[in-house]
């Protein structure tokens, strides 16, 4: 994270600047800074920085632009990228939220997936932490979102259903929490036969599982998690093409995704019950793989007419979403790289919230503008539910109509979560396809930080 416990003696500061003020401090600055500051056409706009420099030459201090904001998170992420190799310190009285903004920012600019590289040893720029930082919320997650995005870049080869329950596995042990994994036929014989179905077409050692993670007092109140986790996505017989098989490694970003938001939880000691499911399976072409129009039986005993094979995901979250309402949590909230479809309504930046607790998403929206990572709800309507009628079964995974697709995905997974339970949905992209600053491209954590508001203030 480059962020460092003490200012050394030669810490250069960065000073954050509204563009309304400006035209203040540069009026009580020495005429050769005013020159340099005109000369550069730094206008204080937000992310943008100017180094200033000293009689000696050598920087004096950072200017970095805020546009007309007080300092929002993104504006900070560029810093490590944009500074030479030296010692920073943040200048001026920051409130908590600015100084946490600041160390966050700072901290998620310097992530990079790297590691299969050749070593780089370059040096680079440290900031020292902001003295009203809240030290332990930072650290968390950034280390949540690392979390998220290294086990979203790792690729299929190192990251099948076996390593993302090792990976939770980890996570819940090294914080107290208990695991329990069900494993191929075995999950037959516990009554999972919906997620045994998508994966079997895949090797012994890539076979389909459940990851049960525990964590907390059992008589705290219940807060479940489930993530969708496909390790890779083919497509199955109807196997994608080239083009959209590509990213499908991001497939298990759902389950990524509950890891990380679970390791905030469990780093906070927030006192709930918590519960994280994740069905991990790969989606692979065999002859034992699905066939359309296969009909698989579901834990909650409907039947899924199987539409498309590459409408997996909704079929494993089934069997997922019906374990989690057995104990009926207080809140139930998925996570899944569902739809294609929820990505033509809102683009890759911004997920799609569903739920069935109007009280609920409103504060999960406004908890999201809050932590930067924002969230857009999309309805349930219920006059699309007859499209996921199946002809000779319960449900199909697939309407005919390609149209709200989104929609009737979430409508399908509704058909498995406990009638009386608070349940939220979030269709998410999990993958930058642009770089920005603090969100390189590659995998990325979407409504992770707002869901964990949303926890810690309903539930502490």
């Amino acid at each position: 994270m480059n962020l460092v416990e003490t200012q050394s003696e030669a810490s250069i500061p960065v000073r954050p600047l509204r563009a309304d003020a400006l035209a203040a401090w540069l009026e009580l600055q020495p005429e050769t800074v005013q020159r340099w500051i005109a000369s550069t056409g730094f206008k204080a706009d937000a992310g943008t920085t100017c180094l200033v420099p000293g009689g000696d030459g050598a920087a004096r201090e950072v200017l970095l632009g805020m546009g007309d904001a007080s300092g929002a998170m993104w504006d900070f992420a560029d810093l490590p990228r944009a500074l030479p190799a030296h010692a920073f310190h943040m200048e001026g009285e920051l409130s908590t939220e600015q100084a946490n903004n600041a160390a966050l920012g700072w901290a998620l600019g310097t992530y990079r997936f790297d590691h299969l590289k050749k070593k780089d040893d370059k040096s680079r720029a440290v900031l020292a932490w902001p003295s009203a930082c809240d030290r332990r919320r930072v650290e968390s997650a950034a280390r949540a979102t690392f979390l998220v995005r290294d086990l979203i870049n790792a690729p299929a080869s190192d990251m099948g259903p076996a390593d993302l329950a090792d990976s939770a596995r980890a996570t819940a042990e090294s914080h107290g929490g208990t695991v329990q994994i069900i494993v191929g036929d075995e999950l037959l014989q516990q009554g999972f036969p919906a997620i045994h179905a998508v994966g079997r077409a895949a090797s012994p050692e890539r076979a389909p599982r459940l990851v049960d993670v525990t964590w907390g007092e059992p008589s705290n109140p219940k807060v479940t998690l489930v993530g969708k986790g496909v390790c890779f996505d083919s497509g199955g017989l109807d196997l994608k093409s080239p083009a959209h098989m590509k990213l499908m490694k991001k497939d298990m970003g759902g389950g990524a995704h509950v890891l990380g938001v679970a390791r905030m939880i469990m780093d906070a000691k927030l006192p709930i019950r918590l519960r994280v499911l994740v069905p991990a399976v790969e989606n692979s072409v065999s002859d034992s793989a699905l066939r359309p129009l296969d009909v698989v039986p579901t834990r909650k005993g409907t039947t899924i007419e199987i539409g498309n094979t590459d409408a997996e995901g909704r079929v494993i979250l089934a069997d997922a979403l019906t374990e989690a309402s057995s104990d009926t949590p207080e809140l139930l909230i998925d996570m899944a790289t569902l739809t294609g479809a929820a990505r033509i309504a809102l683009g890759a930046e911004l997920p799609a919230l569903f739920s069935n607790d109007d009280e609920t998403a409103e504060a999960l929206l406004a908890h999201g503008e809050r932590e930067s990572d924002p969230l857009w709800r999309m309805p349930l309507f219920k006059p699309y539910r007859k499209f996921i009628d199946g002809k000779v079964a319960d449900l199909t995974n697939s309407a005919d109509s390609p149209l709200g697709g989104s929609i009737t995905a979430a409508l399908f997974l509704q058909e498995f979560v406990g009638p009386d339970i608070s349940w939220v949905h979030i269709d998410v992209m999990a993958w930058n396809t642009r770089s920005r600053p603090g969100r390189p491209e590659g995998g990325e954590a979407m409504g992770m930080r707002a869901v964990y508001a949303l926890i810690e203030e309903r539930f502490s």
